[in-house]
């Protein structure tokens, strides 16, 4: 039977509720969220002679808390308009309503009883067939459908999303005794292709696969941080992005989760996993019962292992608990792996360092694997499961069997003996039967050593996806040092970049044009697109402020003109270019955007002209493509001022949409072009379907624009008026105000005395001018300075 999901029902609004609420909007689900209706007025309440019965106090806890949650940054929303999708109301008058849910979720507080209360009304109202879930993260799911109807505990699981739930990919599907096959299939498919999760079906054991798994992670960090006299700020060095986990590495993470959180799930495995071989591992340490004591819980608390005083972040002592300025960390073995740029590859060198890194890695190391191996098949009887959960609900880069594949099987073993540990009987049987590795890759996809089977097997799934990684060894057609060309089968081809952060240099140039000429003479379409952290930061600064500097003028020029007329082949070859943006998509990345044919967007993409940051004007192609932008949106005379003074704005403020959504809002994606992905895995494929859909439909070199209205200075009076006033105001700097009307002048299209059509290549070489003029100015190339050595804008 074919199950459409139109109408979510999510009971409990609090944190995690009011996130899942909000991420069914985000895909374009109605939702309806309900809390419980208050047994108490509040003081403005009385003042208002409100009574228990009125509807704003029996929906007031639902209703603040989707506010607070709407207003909470980073956004659980795409767009701020998605919010009106959801419907709120309290589970006393309007629990009849879930009976036009297609799934129903529960998000109440973790307890077991109340949960039971929840389910027997759930019961009472839903439709038969009705999908019923529960997000706990720990109460074990055999317990919560007991004497419920048969229908109920047949369509009834667990889904486990993980905080916050637009942001983190794990979700977590969980059987209960009687659930179907059917439910488990149709969850695992919608929660990897609409939600754009990680789905992984996990056994019903304590914590599950993801926090089971962490929780160890952390709980070990705990213990050896005493055993071998590392600090915070050294374990946070160490656990950090120099292995591929996020920023916050492990003492910020557990702030930023709050340590009562980790505290509820540790002690449940403690409780409940008896015959665990760690079992005394997720007993608290001392530190920790005593934080616990003093609230120091984190950002919830204002202090946890560190603390924030005016401008200076202090660190907890784990021998004192007194909190003490931060120390910085350094270890020699950390400065091996400095010129290798892929985490996978620093775990070989990480394991062999001399120094106390060395130490702290083969202990946390072996302890993993050991773990991680045991856990086979009690928490799921695939170990790739526990390496996408770890990727998706942790955001390491690599799960512990890719780490333990990149030390080498056997060597992982010898280092595991070494201190005292043993891998799982299956891991021995894998290799005495000649299998060498975990992972493989086999006619472009992934393979795994089945324990079941006792044999490689591919990894399912995968159908869906075009992994880079898996294809490009045996189909690369072309490359640089900048830049990778592959064949993506049916006559499209994809262009990579390899730079630095994917910044876009002459290299990445050489690279789009190659690919250009390539796919015009022997295929049908390309696409520009990645699977790394971000699609571009945008033009190599590097590059332009030694130029700069050196006052090499002549060859600025002609690199800002190779940037813009590579920019013009996107949109001017005889073959479709789709690009395919996510994460951090800034500056020339974003111009790339503008100028292929069509956007295929990860709906994270974080996309923007941000060169005002740096102080000068888009350069490649963005300032003339938002004046032709705004052009094209011209009705009447009337509006054609306020229209282009929106495009020019949004330049000007160097805004950033922080969604591929808020994008089609800033001009820089289009509606009726552009499309948006929300499962980032299946982007270069959609992409490469794009591409092939308008090859076949029969595509056609566009013609070259001639025909953009520019207002000359009927605009670019109205522009210098206002950065007049901006200044005088200070709002902006005398420098905001030079680089701001040099955009005005290319928007506008130069001091024409009337309103007039002009061709591309004629606002192009308006904006290279300005470009370069500003690369002349001292307090331009501060700000280009100050962002290549501190990371951030300077304001000067």
């Amino acid at each position: 039977m074919k199950r459409n999901i139109r109408k979510v029902a999510v009971i409990g609004s609090g944190i995690m509720g009011s996130g899942i609420a909000c991420h069914f909007a985000n895909i374009g689900v109605e939702v309806l969220l309900l809390d419980i209706a208050p047994n108490e007025l509040t003081e403005a309440e009385q003042k208002k002679g409100l009574t228990l019965e009125s509807k704003a106090v029996r929906n007031r806890l639902v209703n603040d808390h989707l506010a607070n949650a709407l207003k909470s940054k980073p956004a659980p929303i795409y767009h701020p308009s998605f919010a009106s999708r959801i419907t709120t109301g309290n589970t006393t008058d309007d629990m009849s309503k879930i009976a036009t849910a297609d799934w129903i979720i529960e998000v109440v507080v973790e307890r077991l009883d109340i949960k039971k209360i929840v389910f027997e009304q759930v019961d009472k109202y839903r439709k038969p067939g009705t999908l019923v879930t529960s997000n706990t993260s720990g109460i074990p799911i055999q317990f919560m459908s007991e004497g419920r109807s048969e229908d109920f505990q047949q369509h009834f699981c667990g889904t486990h999303f993980f905080n916050p739930a637009r942001y983190l990919k794990l979700f977590e599907i969980i059987p209960g005794p009687k659930t179907s096959q059917d439910v488990l299939d149709f969850l695992n498919g919608y929660g990897e292709k609409f939600l754009g999760k990680t789905s992984v079906i996990a056994k019903d054991t304590p914590a599950f696969i993801g926090n089971r798994i962490g929780i160890f992670g952390i709980q070990s960090l705990f213990h050896q941080v005493k055993e071998m006299g590392l600090t915070v700020e050294e374990v946070d060095k160490l656990t950090g992005p120099v292995i591929g986990r996020p920023k916050s590495a492990t003492f910020r993470t557990v702030d930023v989760v709050g340590l009562d959180t980790l505290v509820h799930v540790a002690n449940g495995i403690y409780e409940n996993c008896p015959n665990d071989e760690a079992h005394e591992l997720f007993k608290l340490p001392e530190f920790v019962n005593k934080m616990m004591e003093n609230k120091w819980l984190g950002s919830k608390t204002g202090q946890g292992f560190y603390k924030k005083e005016g401008k200076d972040i202090l660190t907890l002592d784990l021998d004192t608990l007194e909190y003490r300025a931060n120390k910085k960390a350094s270890f020699a073995t950390l400065e091996l792996t400095k010129t290798i740029e892929k985490p996978i590859d620093r775990f070989k060198v990480l394991v062999t360092g001399k120094d106390k890194a060395g130490d702290f890695y083969r202990k946390n190391f072996a302890s993993m694997f050991q773990y991680c191996s045991n856990r086979i098949p009690e928490i799921t009887d695939a170990f790739y499961k526990i390496d996408d959960a770890m990727k998706a609900g942790f955001g390491w880069e690599n799960g512990p069997f890719e780490i333990w594949d990149a030390i080498g099987v056997e060597k992982g073993i010898e280092l595991m003996k070494a201190e005292g540990f043993q891998p799982a009987s299956w891991v021995t049987d894998m290799v005495a039967s000649g299998v060498t590795s975990f992972y493989s890759i086999k006619d472009g996809a992934t393979h795994f050593y089945s324990i079941t089977n006792k044999k490689v097997e591919k990894v399912p799934g995968q159908d869906a996806f075009i992994i880079l990684n898996n294809i490009r060894e045996s189909k690369k057609i072309w490359n640089n040092s900048d830049a990778i060309i592959t064949d993506l089968g049916d006559g499209i081809i994809n262009l990579e970049f390899t730079s630095k952060m994917n910044s876009i240099g002459a290299g990445v140039l050489q690279g789009i044009n190659k690919a250009i000429d390539i796919a015009e003479k022997d295929y049908n379409g390309l696409v520009i697109g990645n699977q790394g952290a971000n699609f571009s930061v945008g033009a190599n600064l590097g590059m332009i402020f030694m130029m700069a500097v050196e006052q090499e003028y002549d060859e600025l020029n002609m690199a800002i003109k190779m940037f813009q007329d590579t920019m013009m082949r996107c949109r001017y070859s005889a073959i479709p270019v789709i690009a395919a943006p996510h994460g951090m998509t800034l500056g020339g990345g974003c111009e790339l955007t503008m100028h292929a044919d069509r956007a295929v967007a990860a709906a994270e993409t974080y996309i923007g002209l941000v060169e005002f940051g740096v102080g000068v004007i888009p350069g490649g192609g963005g300032s003339k493509e938002m004046a032709l932008r705004a052009s094209d949106l011209f009705r009447k005379n009337d509006v054609e001022l306020n229209v282009l003074q929106e495009y020019f704005l949004t330049v000007g403020m160097a805004k950033v949409a922080t969604s591929a959504y808020e994008g089609f809002d800033t001009g820089v994606l289009q509606k009726g072009r552009d499309i948006v992905v929300v499962n980032k895995d299946r982007q270069i494929a959609t992409a490469k379907q794009v591409a092939l859909q308008m090859a076949e439909q029969g595509y056609t070199q566009p013609v070259r624009r001639k025909d953009i209205k520019v207002l000359g200075k009927q605009a670019l009076g109205m522009f210098l008026v206002g950065t007049d006033q901006m200044e005088a105001g200070k709002y902006i700097s005398e420098h905001d105000k030079k680089i701001a009307n040099k955009l005005a002048y290319v928007m506008a299209g130069g001091d024409l005395s009337e309103a007039t059509l002009v061709s591309e290549q004629y606002l192009l070489d308006l904006e290279r001018e300005a470009f370069l003029s500003l690369t002349g100015e001292r307090k331009s190339l501060e700000r280009i300075q100050h962002m290549l050595t501190k990371g951030k804008p300077l304001r000067n």
